[in-house]
């Protein structure tokens, strides 16, 4: 097989030429049906909002049985998330941009995500350029300059260094973190210089007026979420800001081990710069097979029901190639490396005094 440079990388291309006659035809065809789980799980929010306007009327220790569906409102806010990361990929509906716009809307609100920077940062810049210099999502280099969104990064992000609370802290809001640096880049700045990105992008101009009148259609959600709960502050804390916090954690656990201990690489190749998790069962029927990265990866636009059958075939073509690794060794690495890239393949800490290779995940992968 011809590869892409001396380096032997393998170029997504190639993988996706190889693999794809093995798959069937349906693999690749949108499935509508999964606009159903989008809607159920926005169906679950406004269920527990509608419970929580009568919170002030319970007693004080009965609110704990609150707790439960706090925790089910989380995982629909990670649902909502991860089918529409589905959605803007094309693999359940096609040629139909006014109801997809519409959609997306609604599936990203929760997550302050307007599906225009969603397509630009992802789809374009993200899918592209995968854990290379220009990804707008790889770690930052340990000699970028010392910015606001480099020191949250380092403070919040799961690594030898950091500290526990900020940890917590940090699981419950680093999805809002990525999304203002991002925001703040392309409406404040549009400009490839801005350098409080680990890399900068730029969009549109009309990218960027669509970006910013879906950010206040979703701000505007936001705030008839909270005149619904009548601003009462125990309404908020437990049916708004702890589901909330609840999914970004969530949504971030599988965020974080997608790449960030993989080695960067000039050339996108899917198997070297991405991870796939092992995680039980439950979880991927929740959250529609969300732990198989790399799959998706090649094929960022196939059913996602068919990502353990892209899996199968990996395994029989690409023996010892493929980044999978339980859920739990995952986090272990995550919290045992530095996190930030000395070079292509290795990690650094805050003050580059450490040395870690990108190849310590080389001793967890599960053949």
């Amino acid at each position: 097989m011809e590869v892409c440079n001396a380096q032997k990388l393998i170029c997504q291309a190639e993988y996706a030429k190889t693999l794809r006659p093995l798959l069937p035809a349906e693999a690749f065809l949108p499935d509508p049906s999964k606009l159903v789980i989008l809607l159920i799980n926005w169906a679950i929010l406004i269920l527990g909002w509608a419970i929580a306007s009568y919170l002030d009327r319970w007693n004080l220790y009965l609110l704990w049985l609150y707790l439960p569906l706090a925790i089910v409102m989380g995982n629909s806010v990670i649902v909502l998330l991860f089918s529409s990361h589905d959605l803007m990929h094309g693999s359940v509906i096609r040629n139909s941009h006014i109801l997809l716009r519409i959609i997306s809307l609604l599936g990203l609100a929760m997550l302050w995500m307007p599906p225009t920077l969603w397509k630009a940062v992802h789809n374009r810049e993200h899918h592209n350029k995968t854990n290379s210099l220009a990804d707008p999502d790889r770690n930052y280099l340990y000699k970028q300059p010392k910015t606001w969104g480099k020191w949250i990064q380092h403070v919040c992000v799961p690594s030898a260094e950091v500290n526990p609370i900020s940890l917590i802290v940090g699981m419950a809001t680093a999805w809002g973190t990525h999304n203002l640096r991002n925001l703040a880049s392309v409406l404040f700045f549009n400009s490839k210089s801005v350098n409080f990105v680990p890399a900068a992008f730029t969009v549109k101009t009309k990218e960027r007026w669509l970006i910013a009148g879906e950010l206040f259609v979703i701000f505007m959600i936001h705030l008839s979420i909270l005149v619904y709960l009548q601003f009462n502050f125990l309404k908020i804390v437990l049916s708004y800001f702890l589901p909330i916090g609840i999914g970004y954690a969530g949504a971030i656990f599988y965020i974080y081990t997608n790449h960030m201990l993989c080695q960067m690489t000039s050339v996108n190749d899917p198997l070297i710069n991405s991870i796939s998790l092992r995680v039980p069962q439950i979880f991927d029927k929740l959250h529609l097979n969300f732990s198989y990265h790399t799959e998706h990866h090649i094929f960022p636009g196939i059913n996602s029901d068919y990502y353990p059958l892209v899996q199968e075939l990996l395994k029989i073509h690409y023996p010892k190639r493929l980044n999978l690794l339980d859920a739990k060794d995952a986090w272990h690495l995550l919290m045992q490396t530095p996190r930030h890239y000395k070079n292509e393949d290795t990690f650094t800490d805050w003050a580059g005094e450490k040395s870690v290779s990108c190849a310590i995940i080389e001793n967890y992968k599960i053949i």
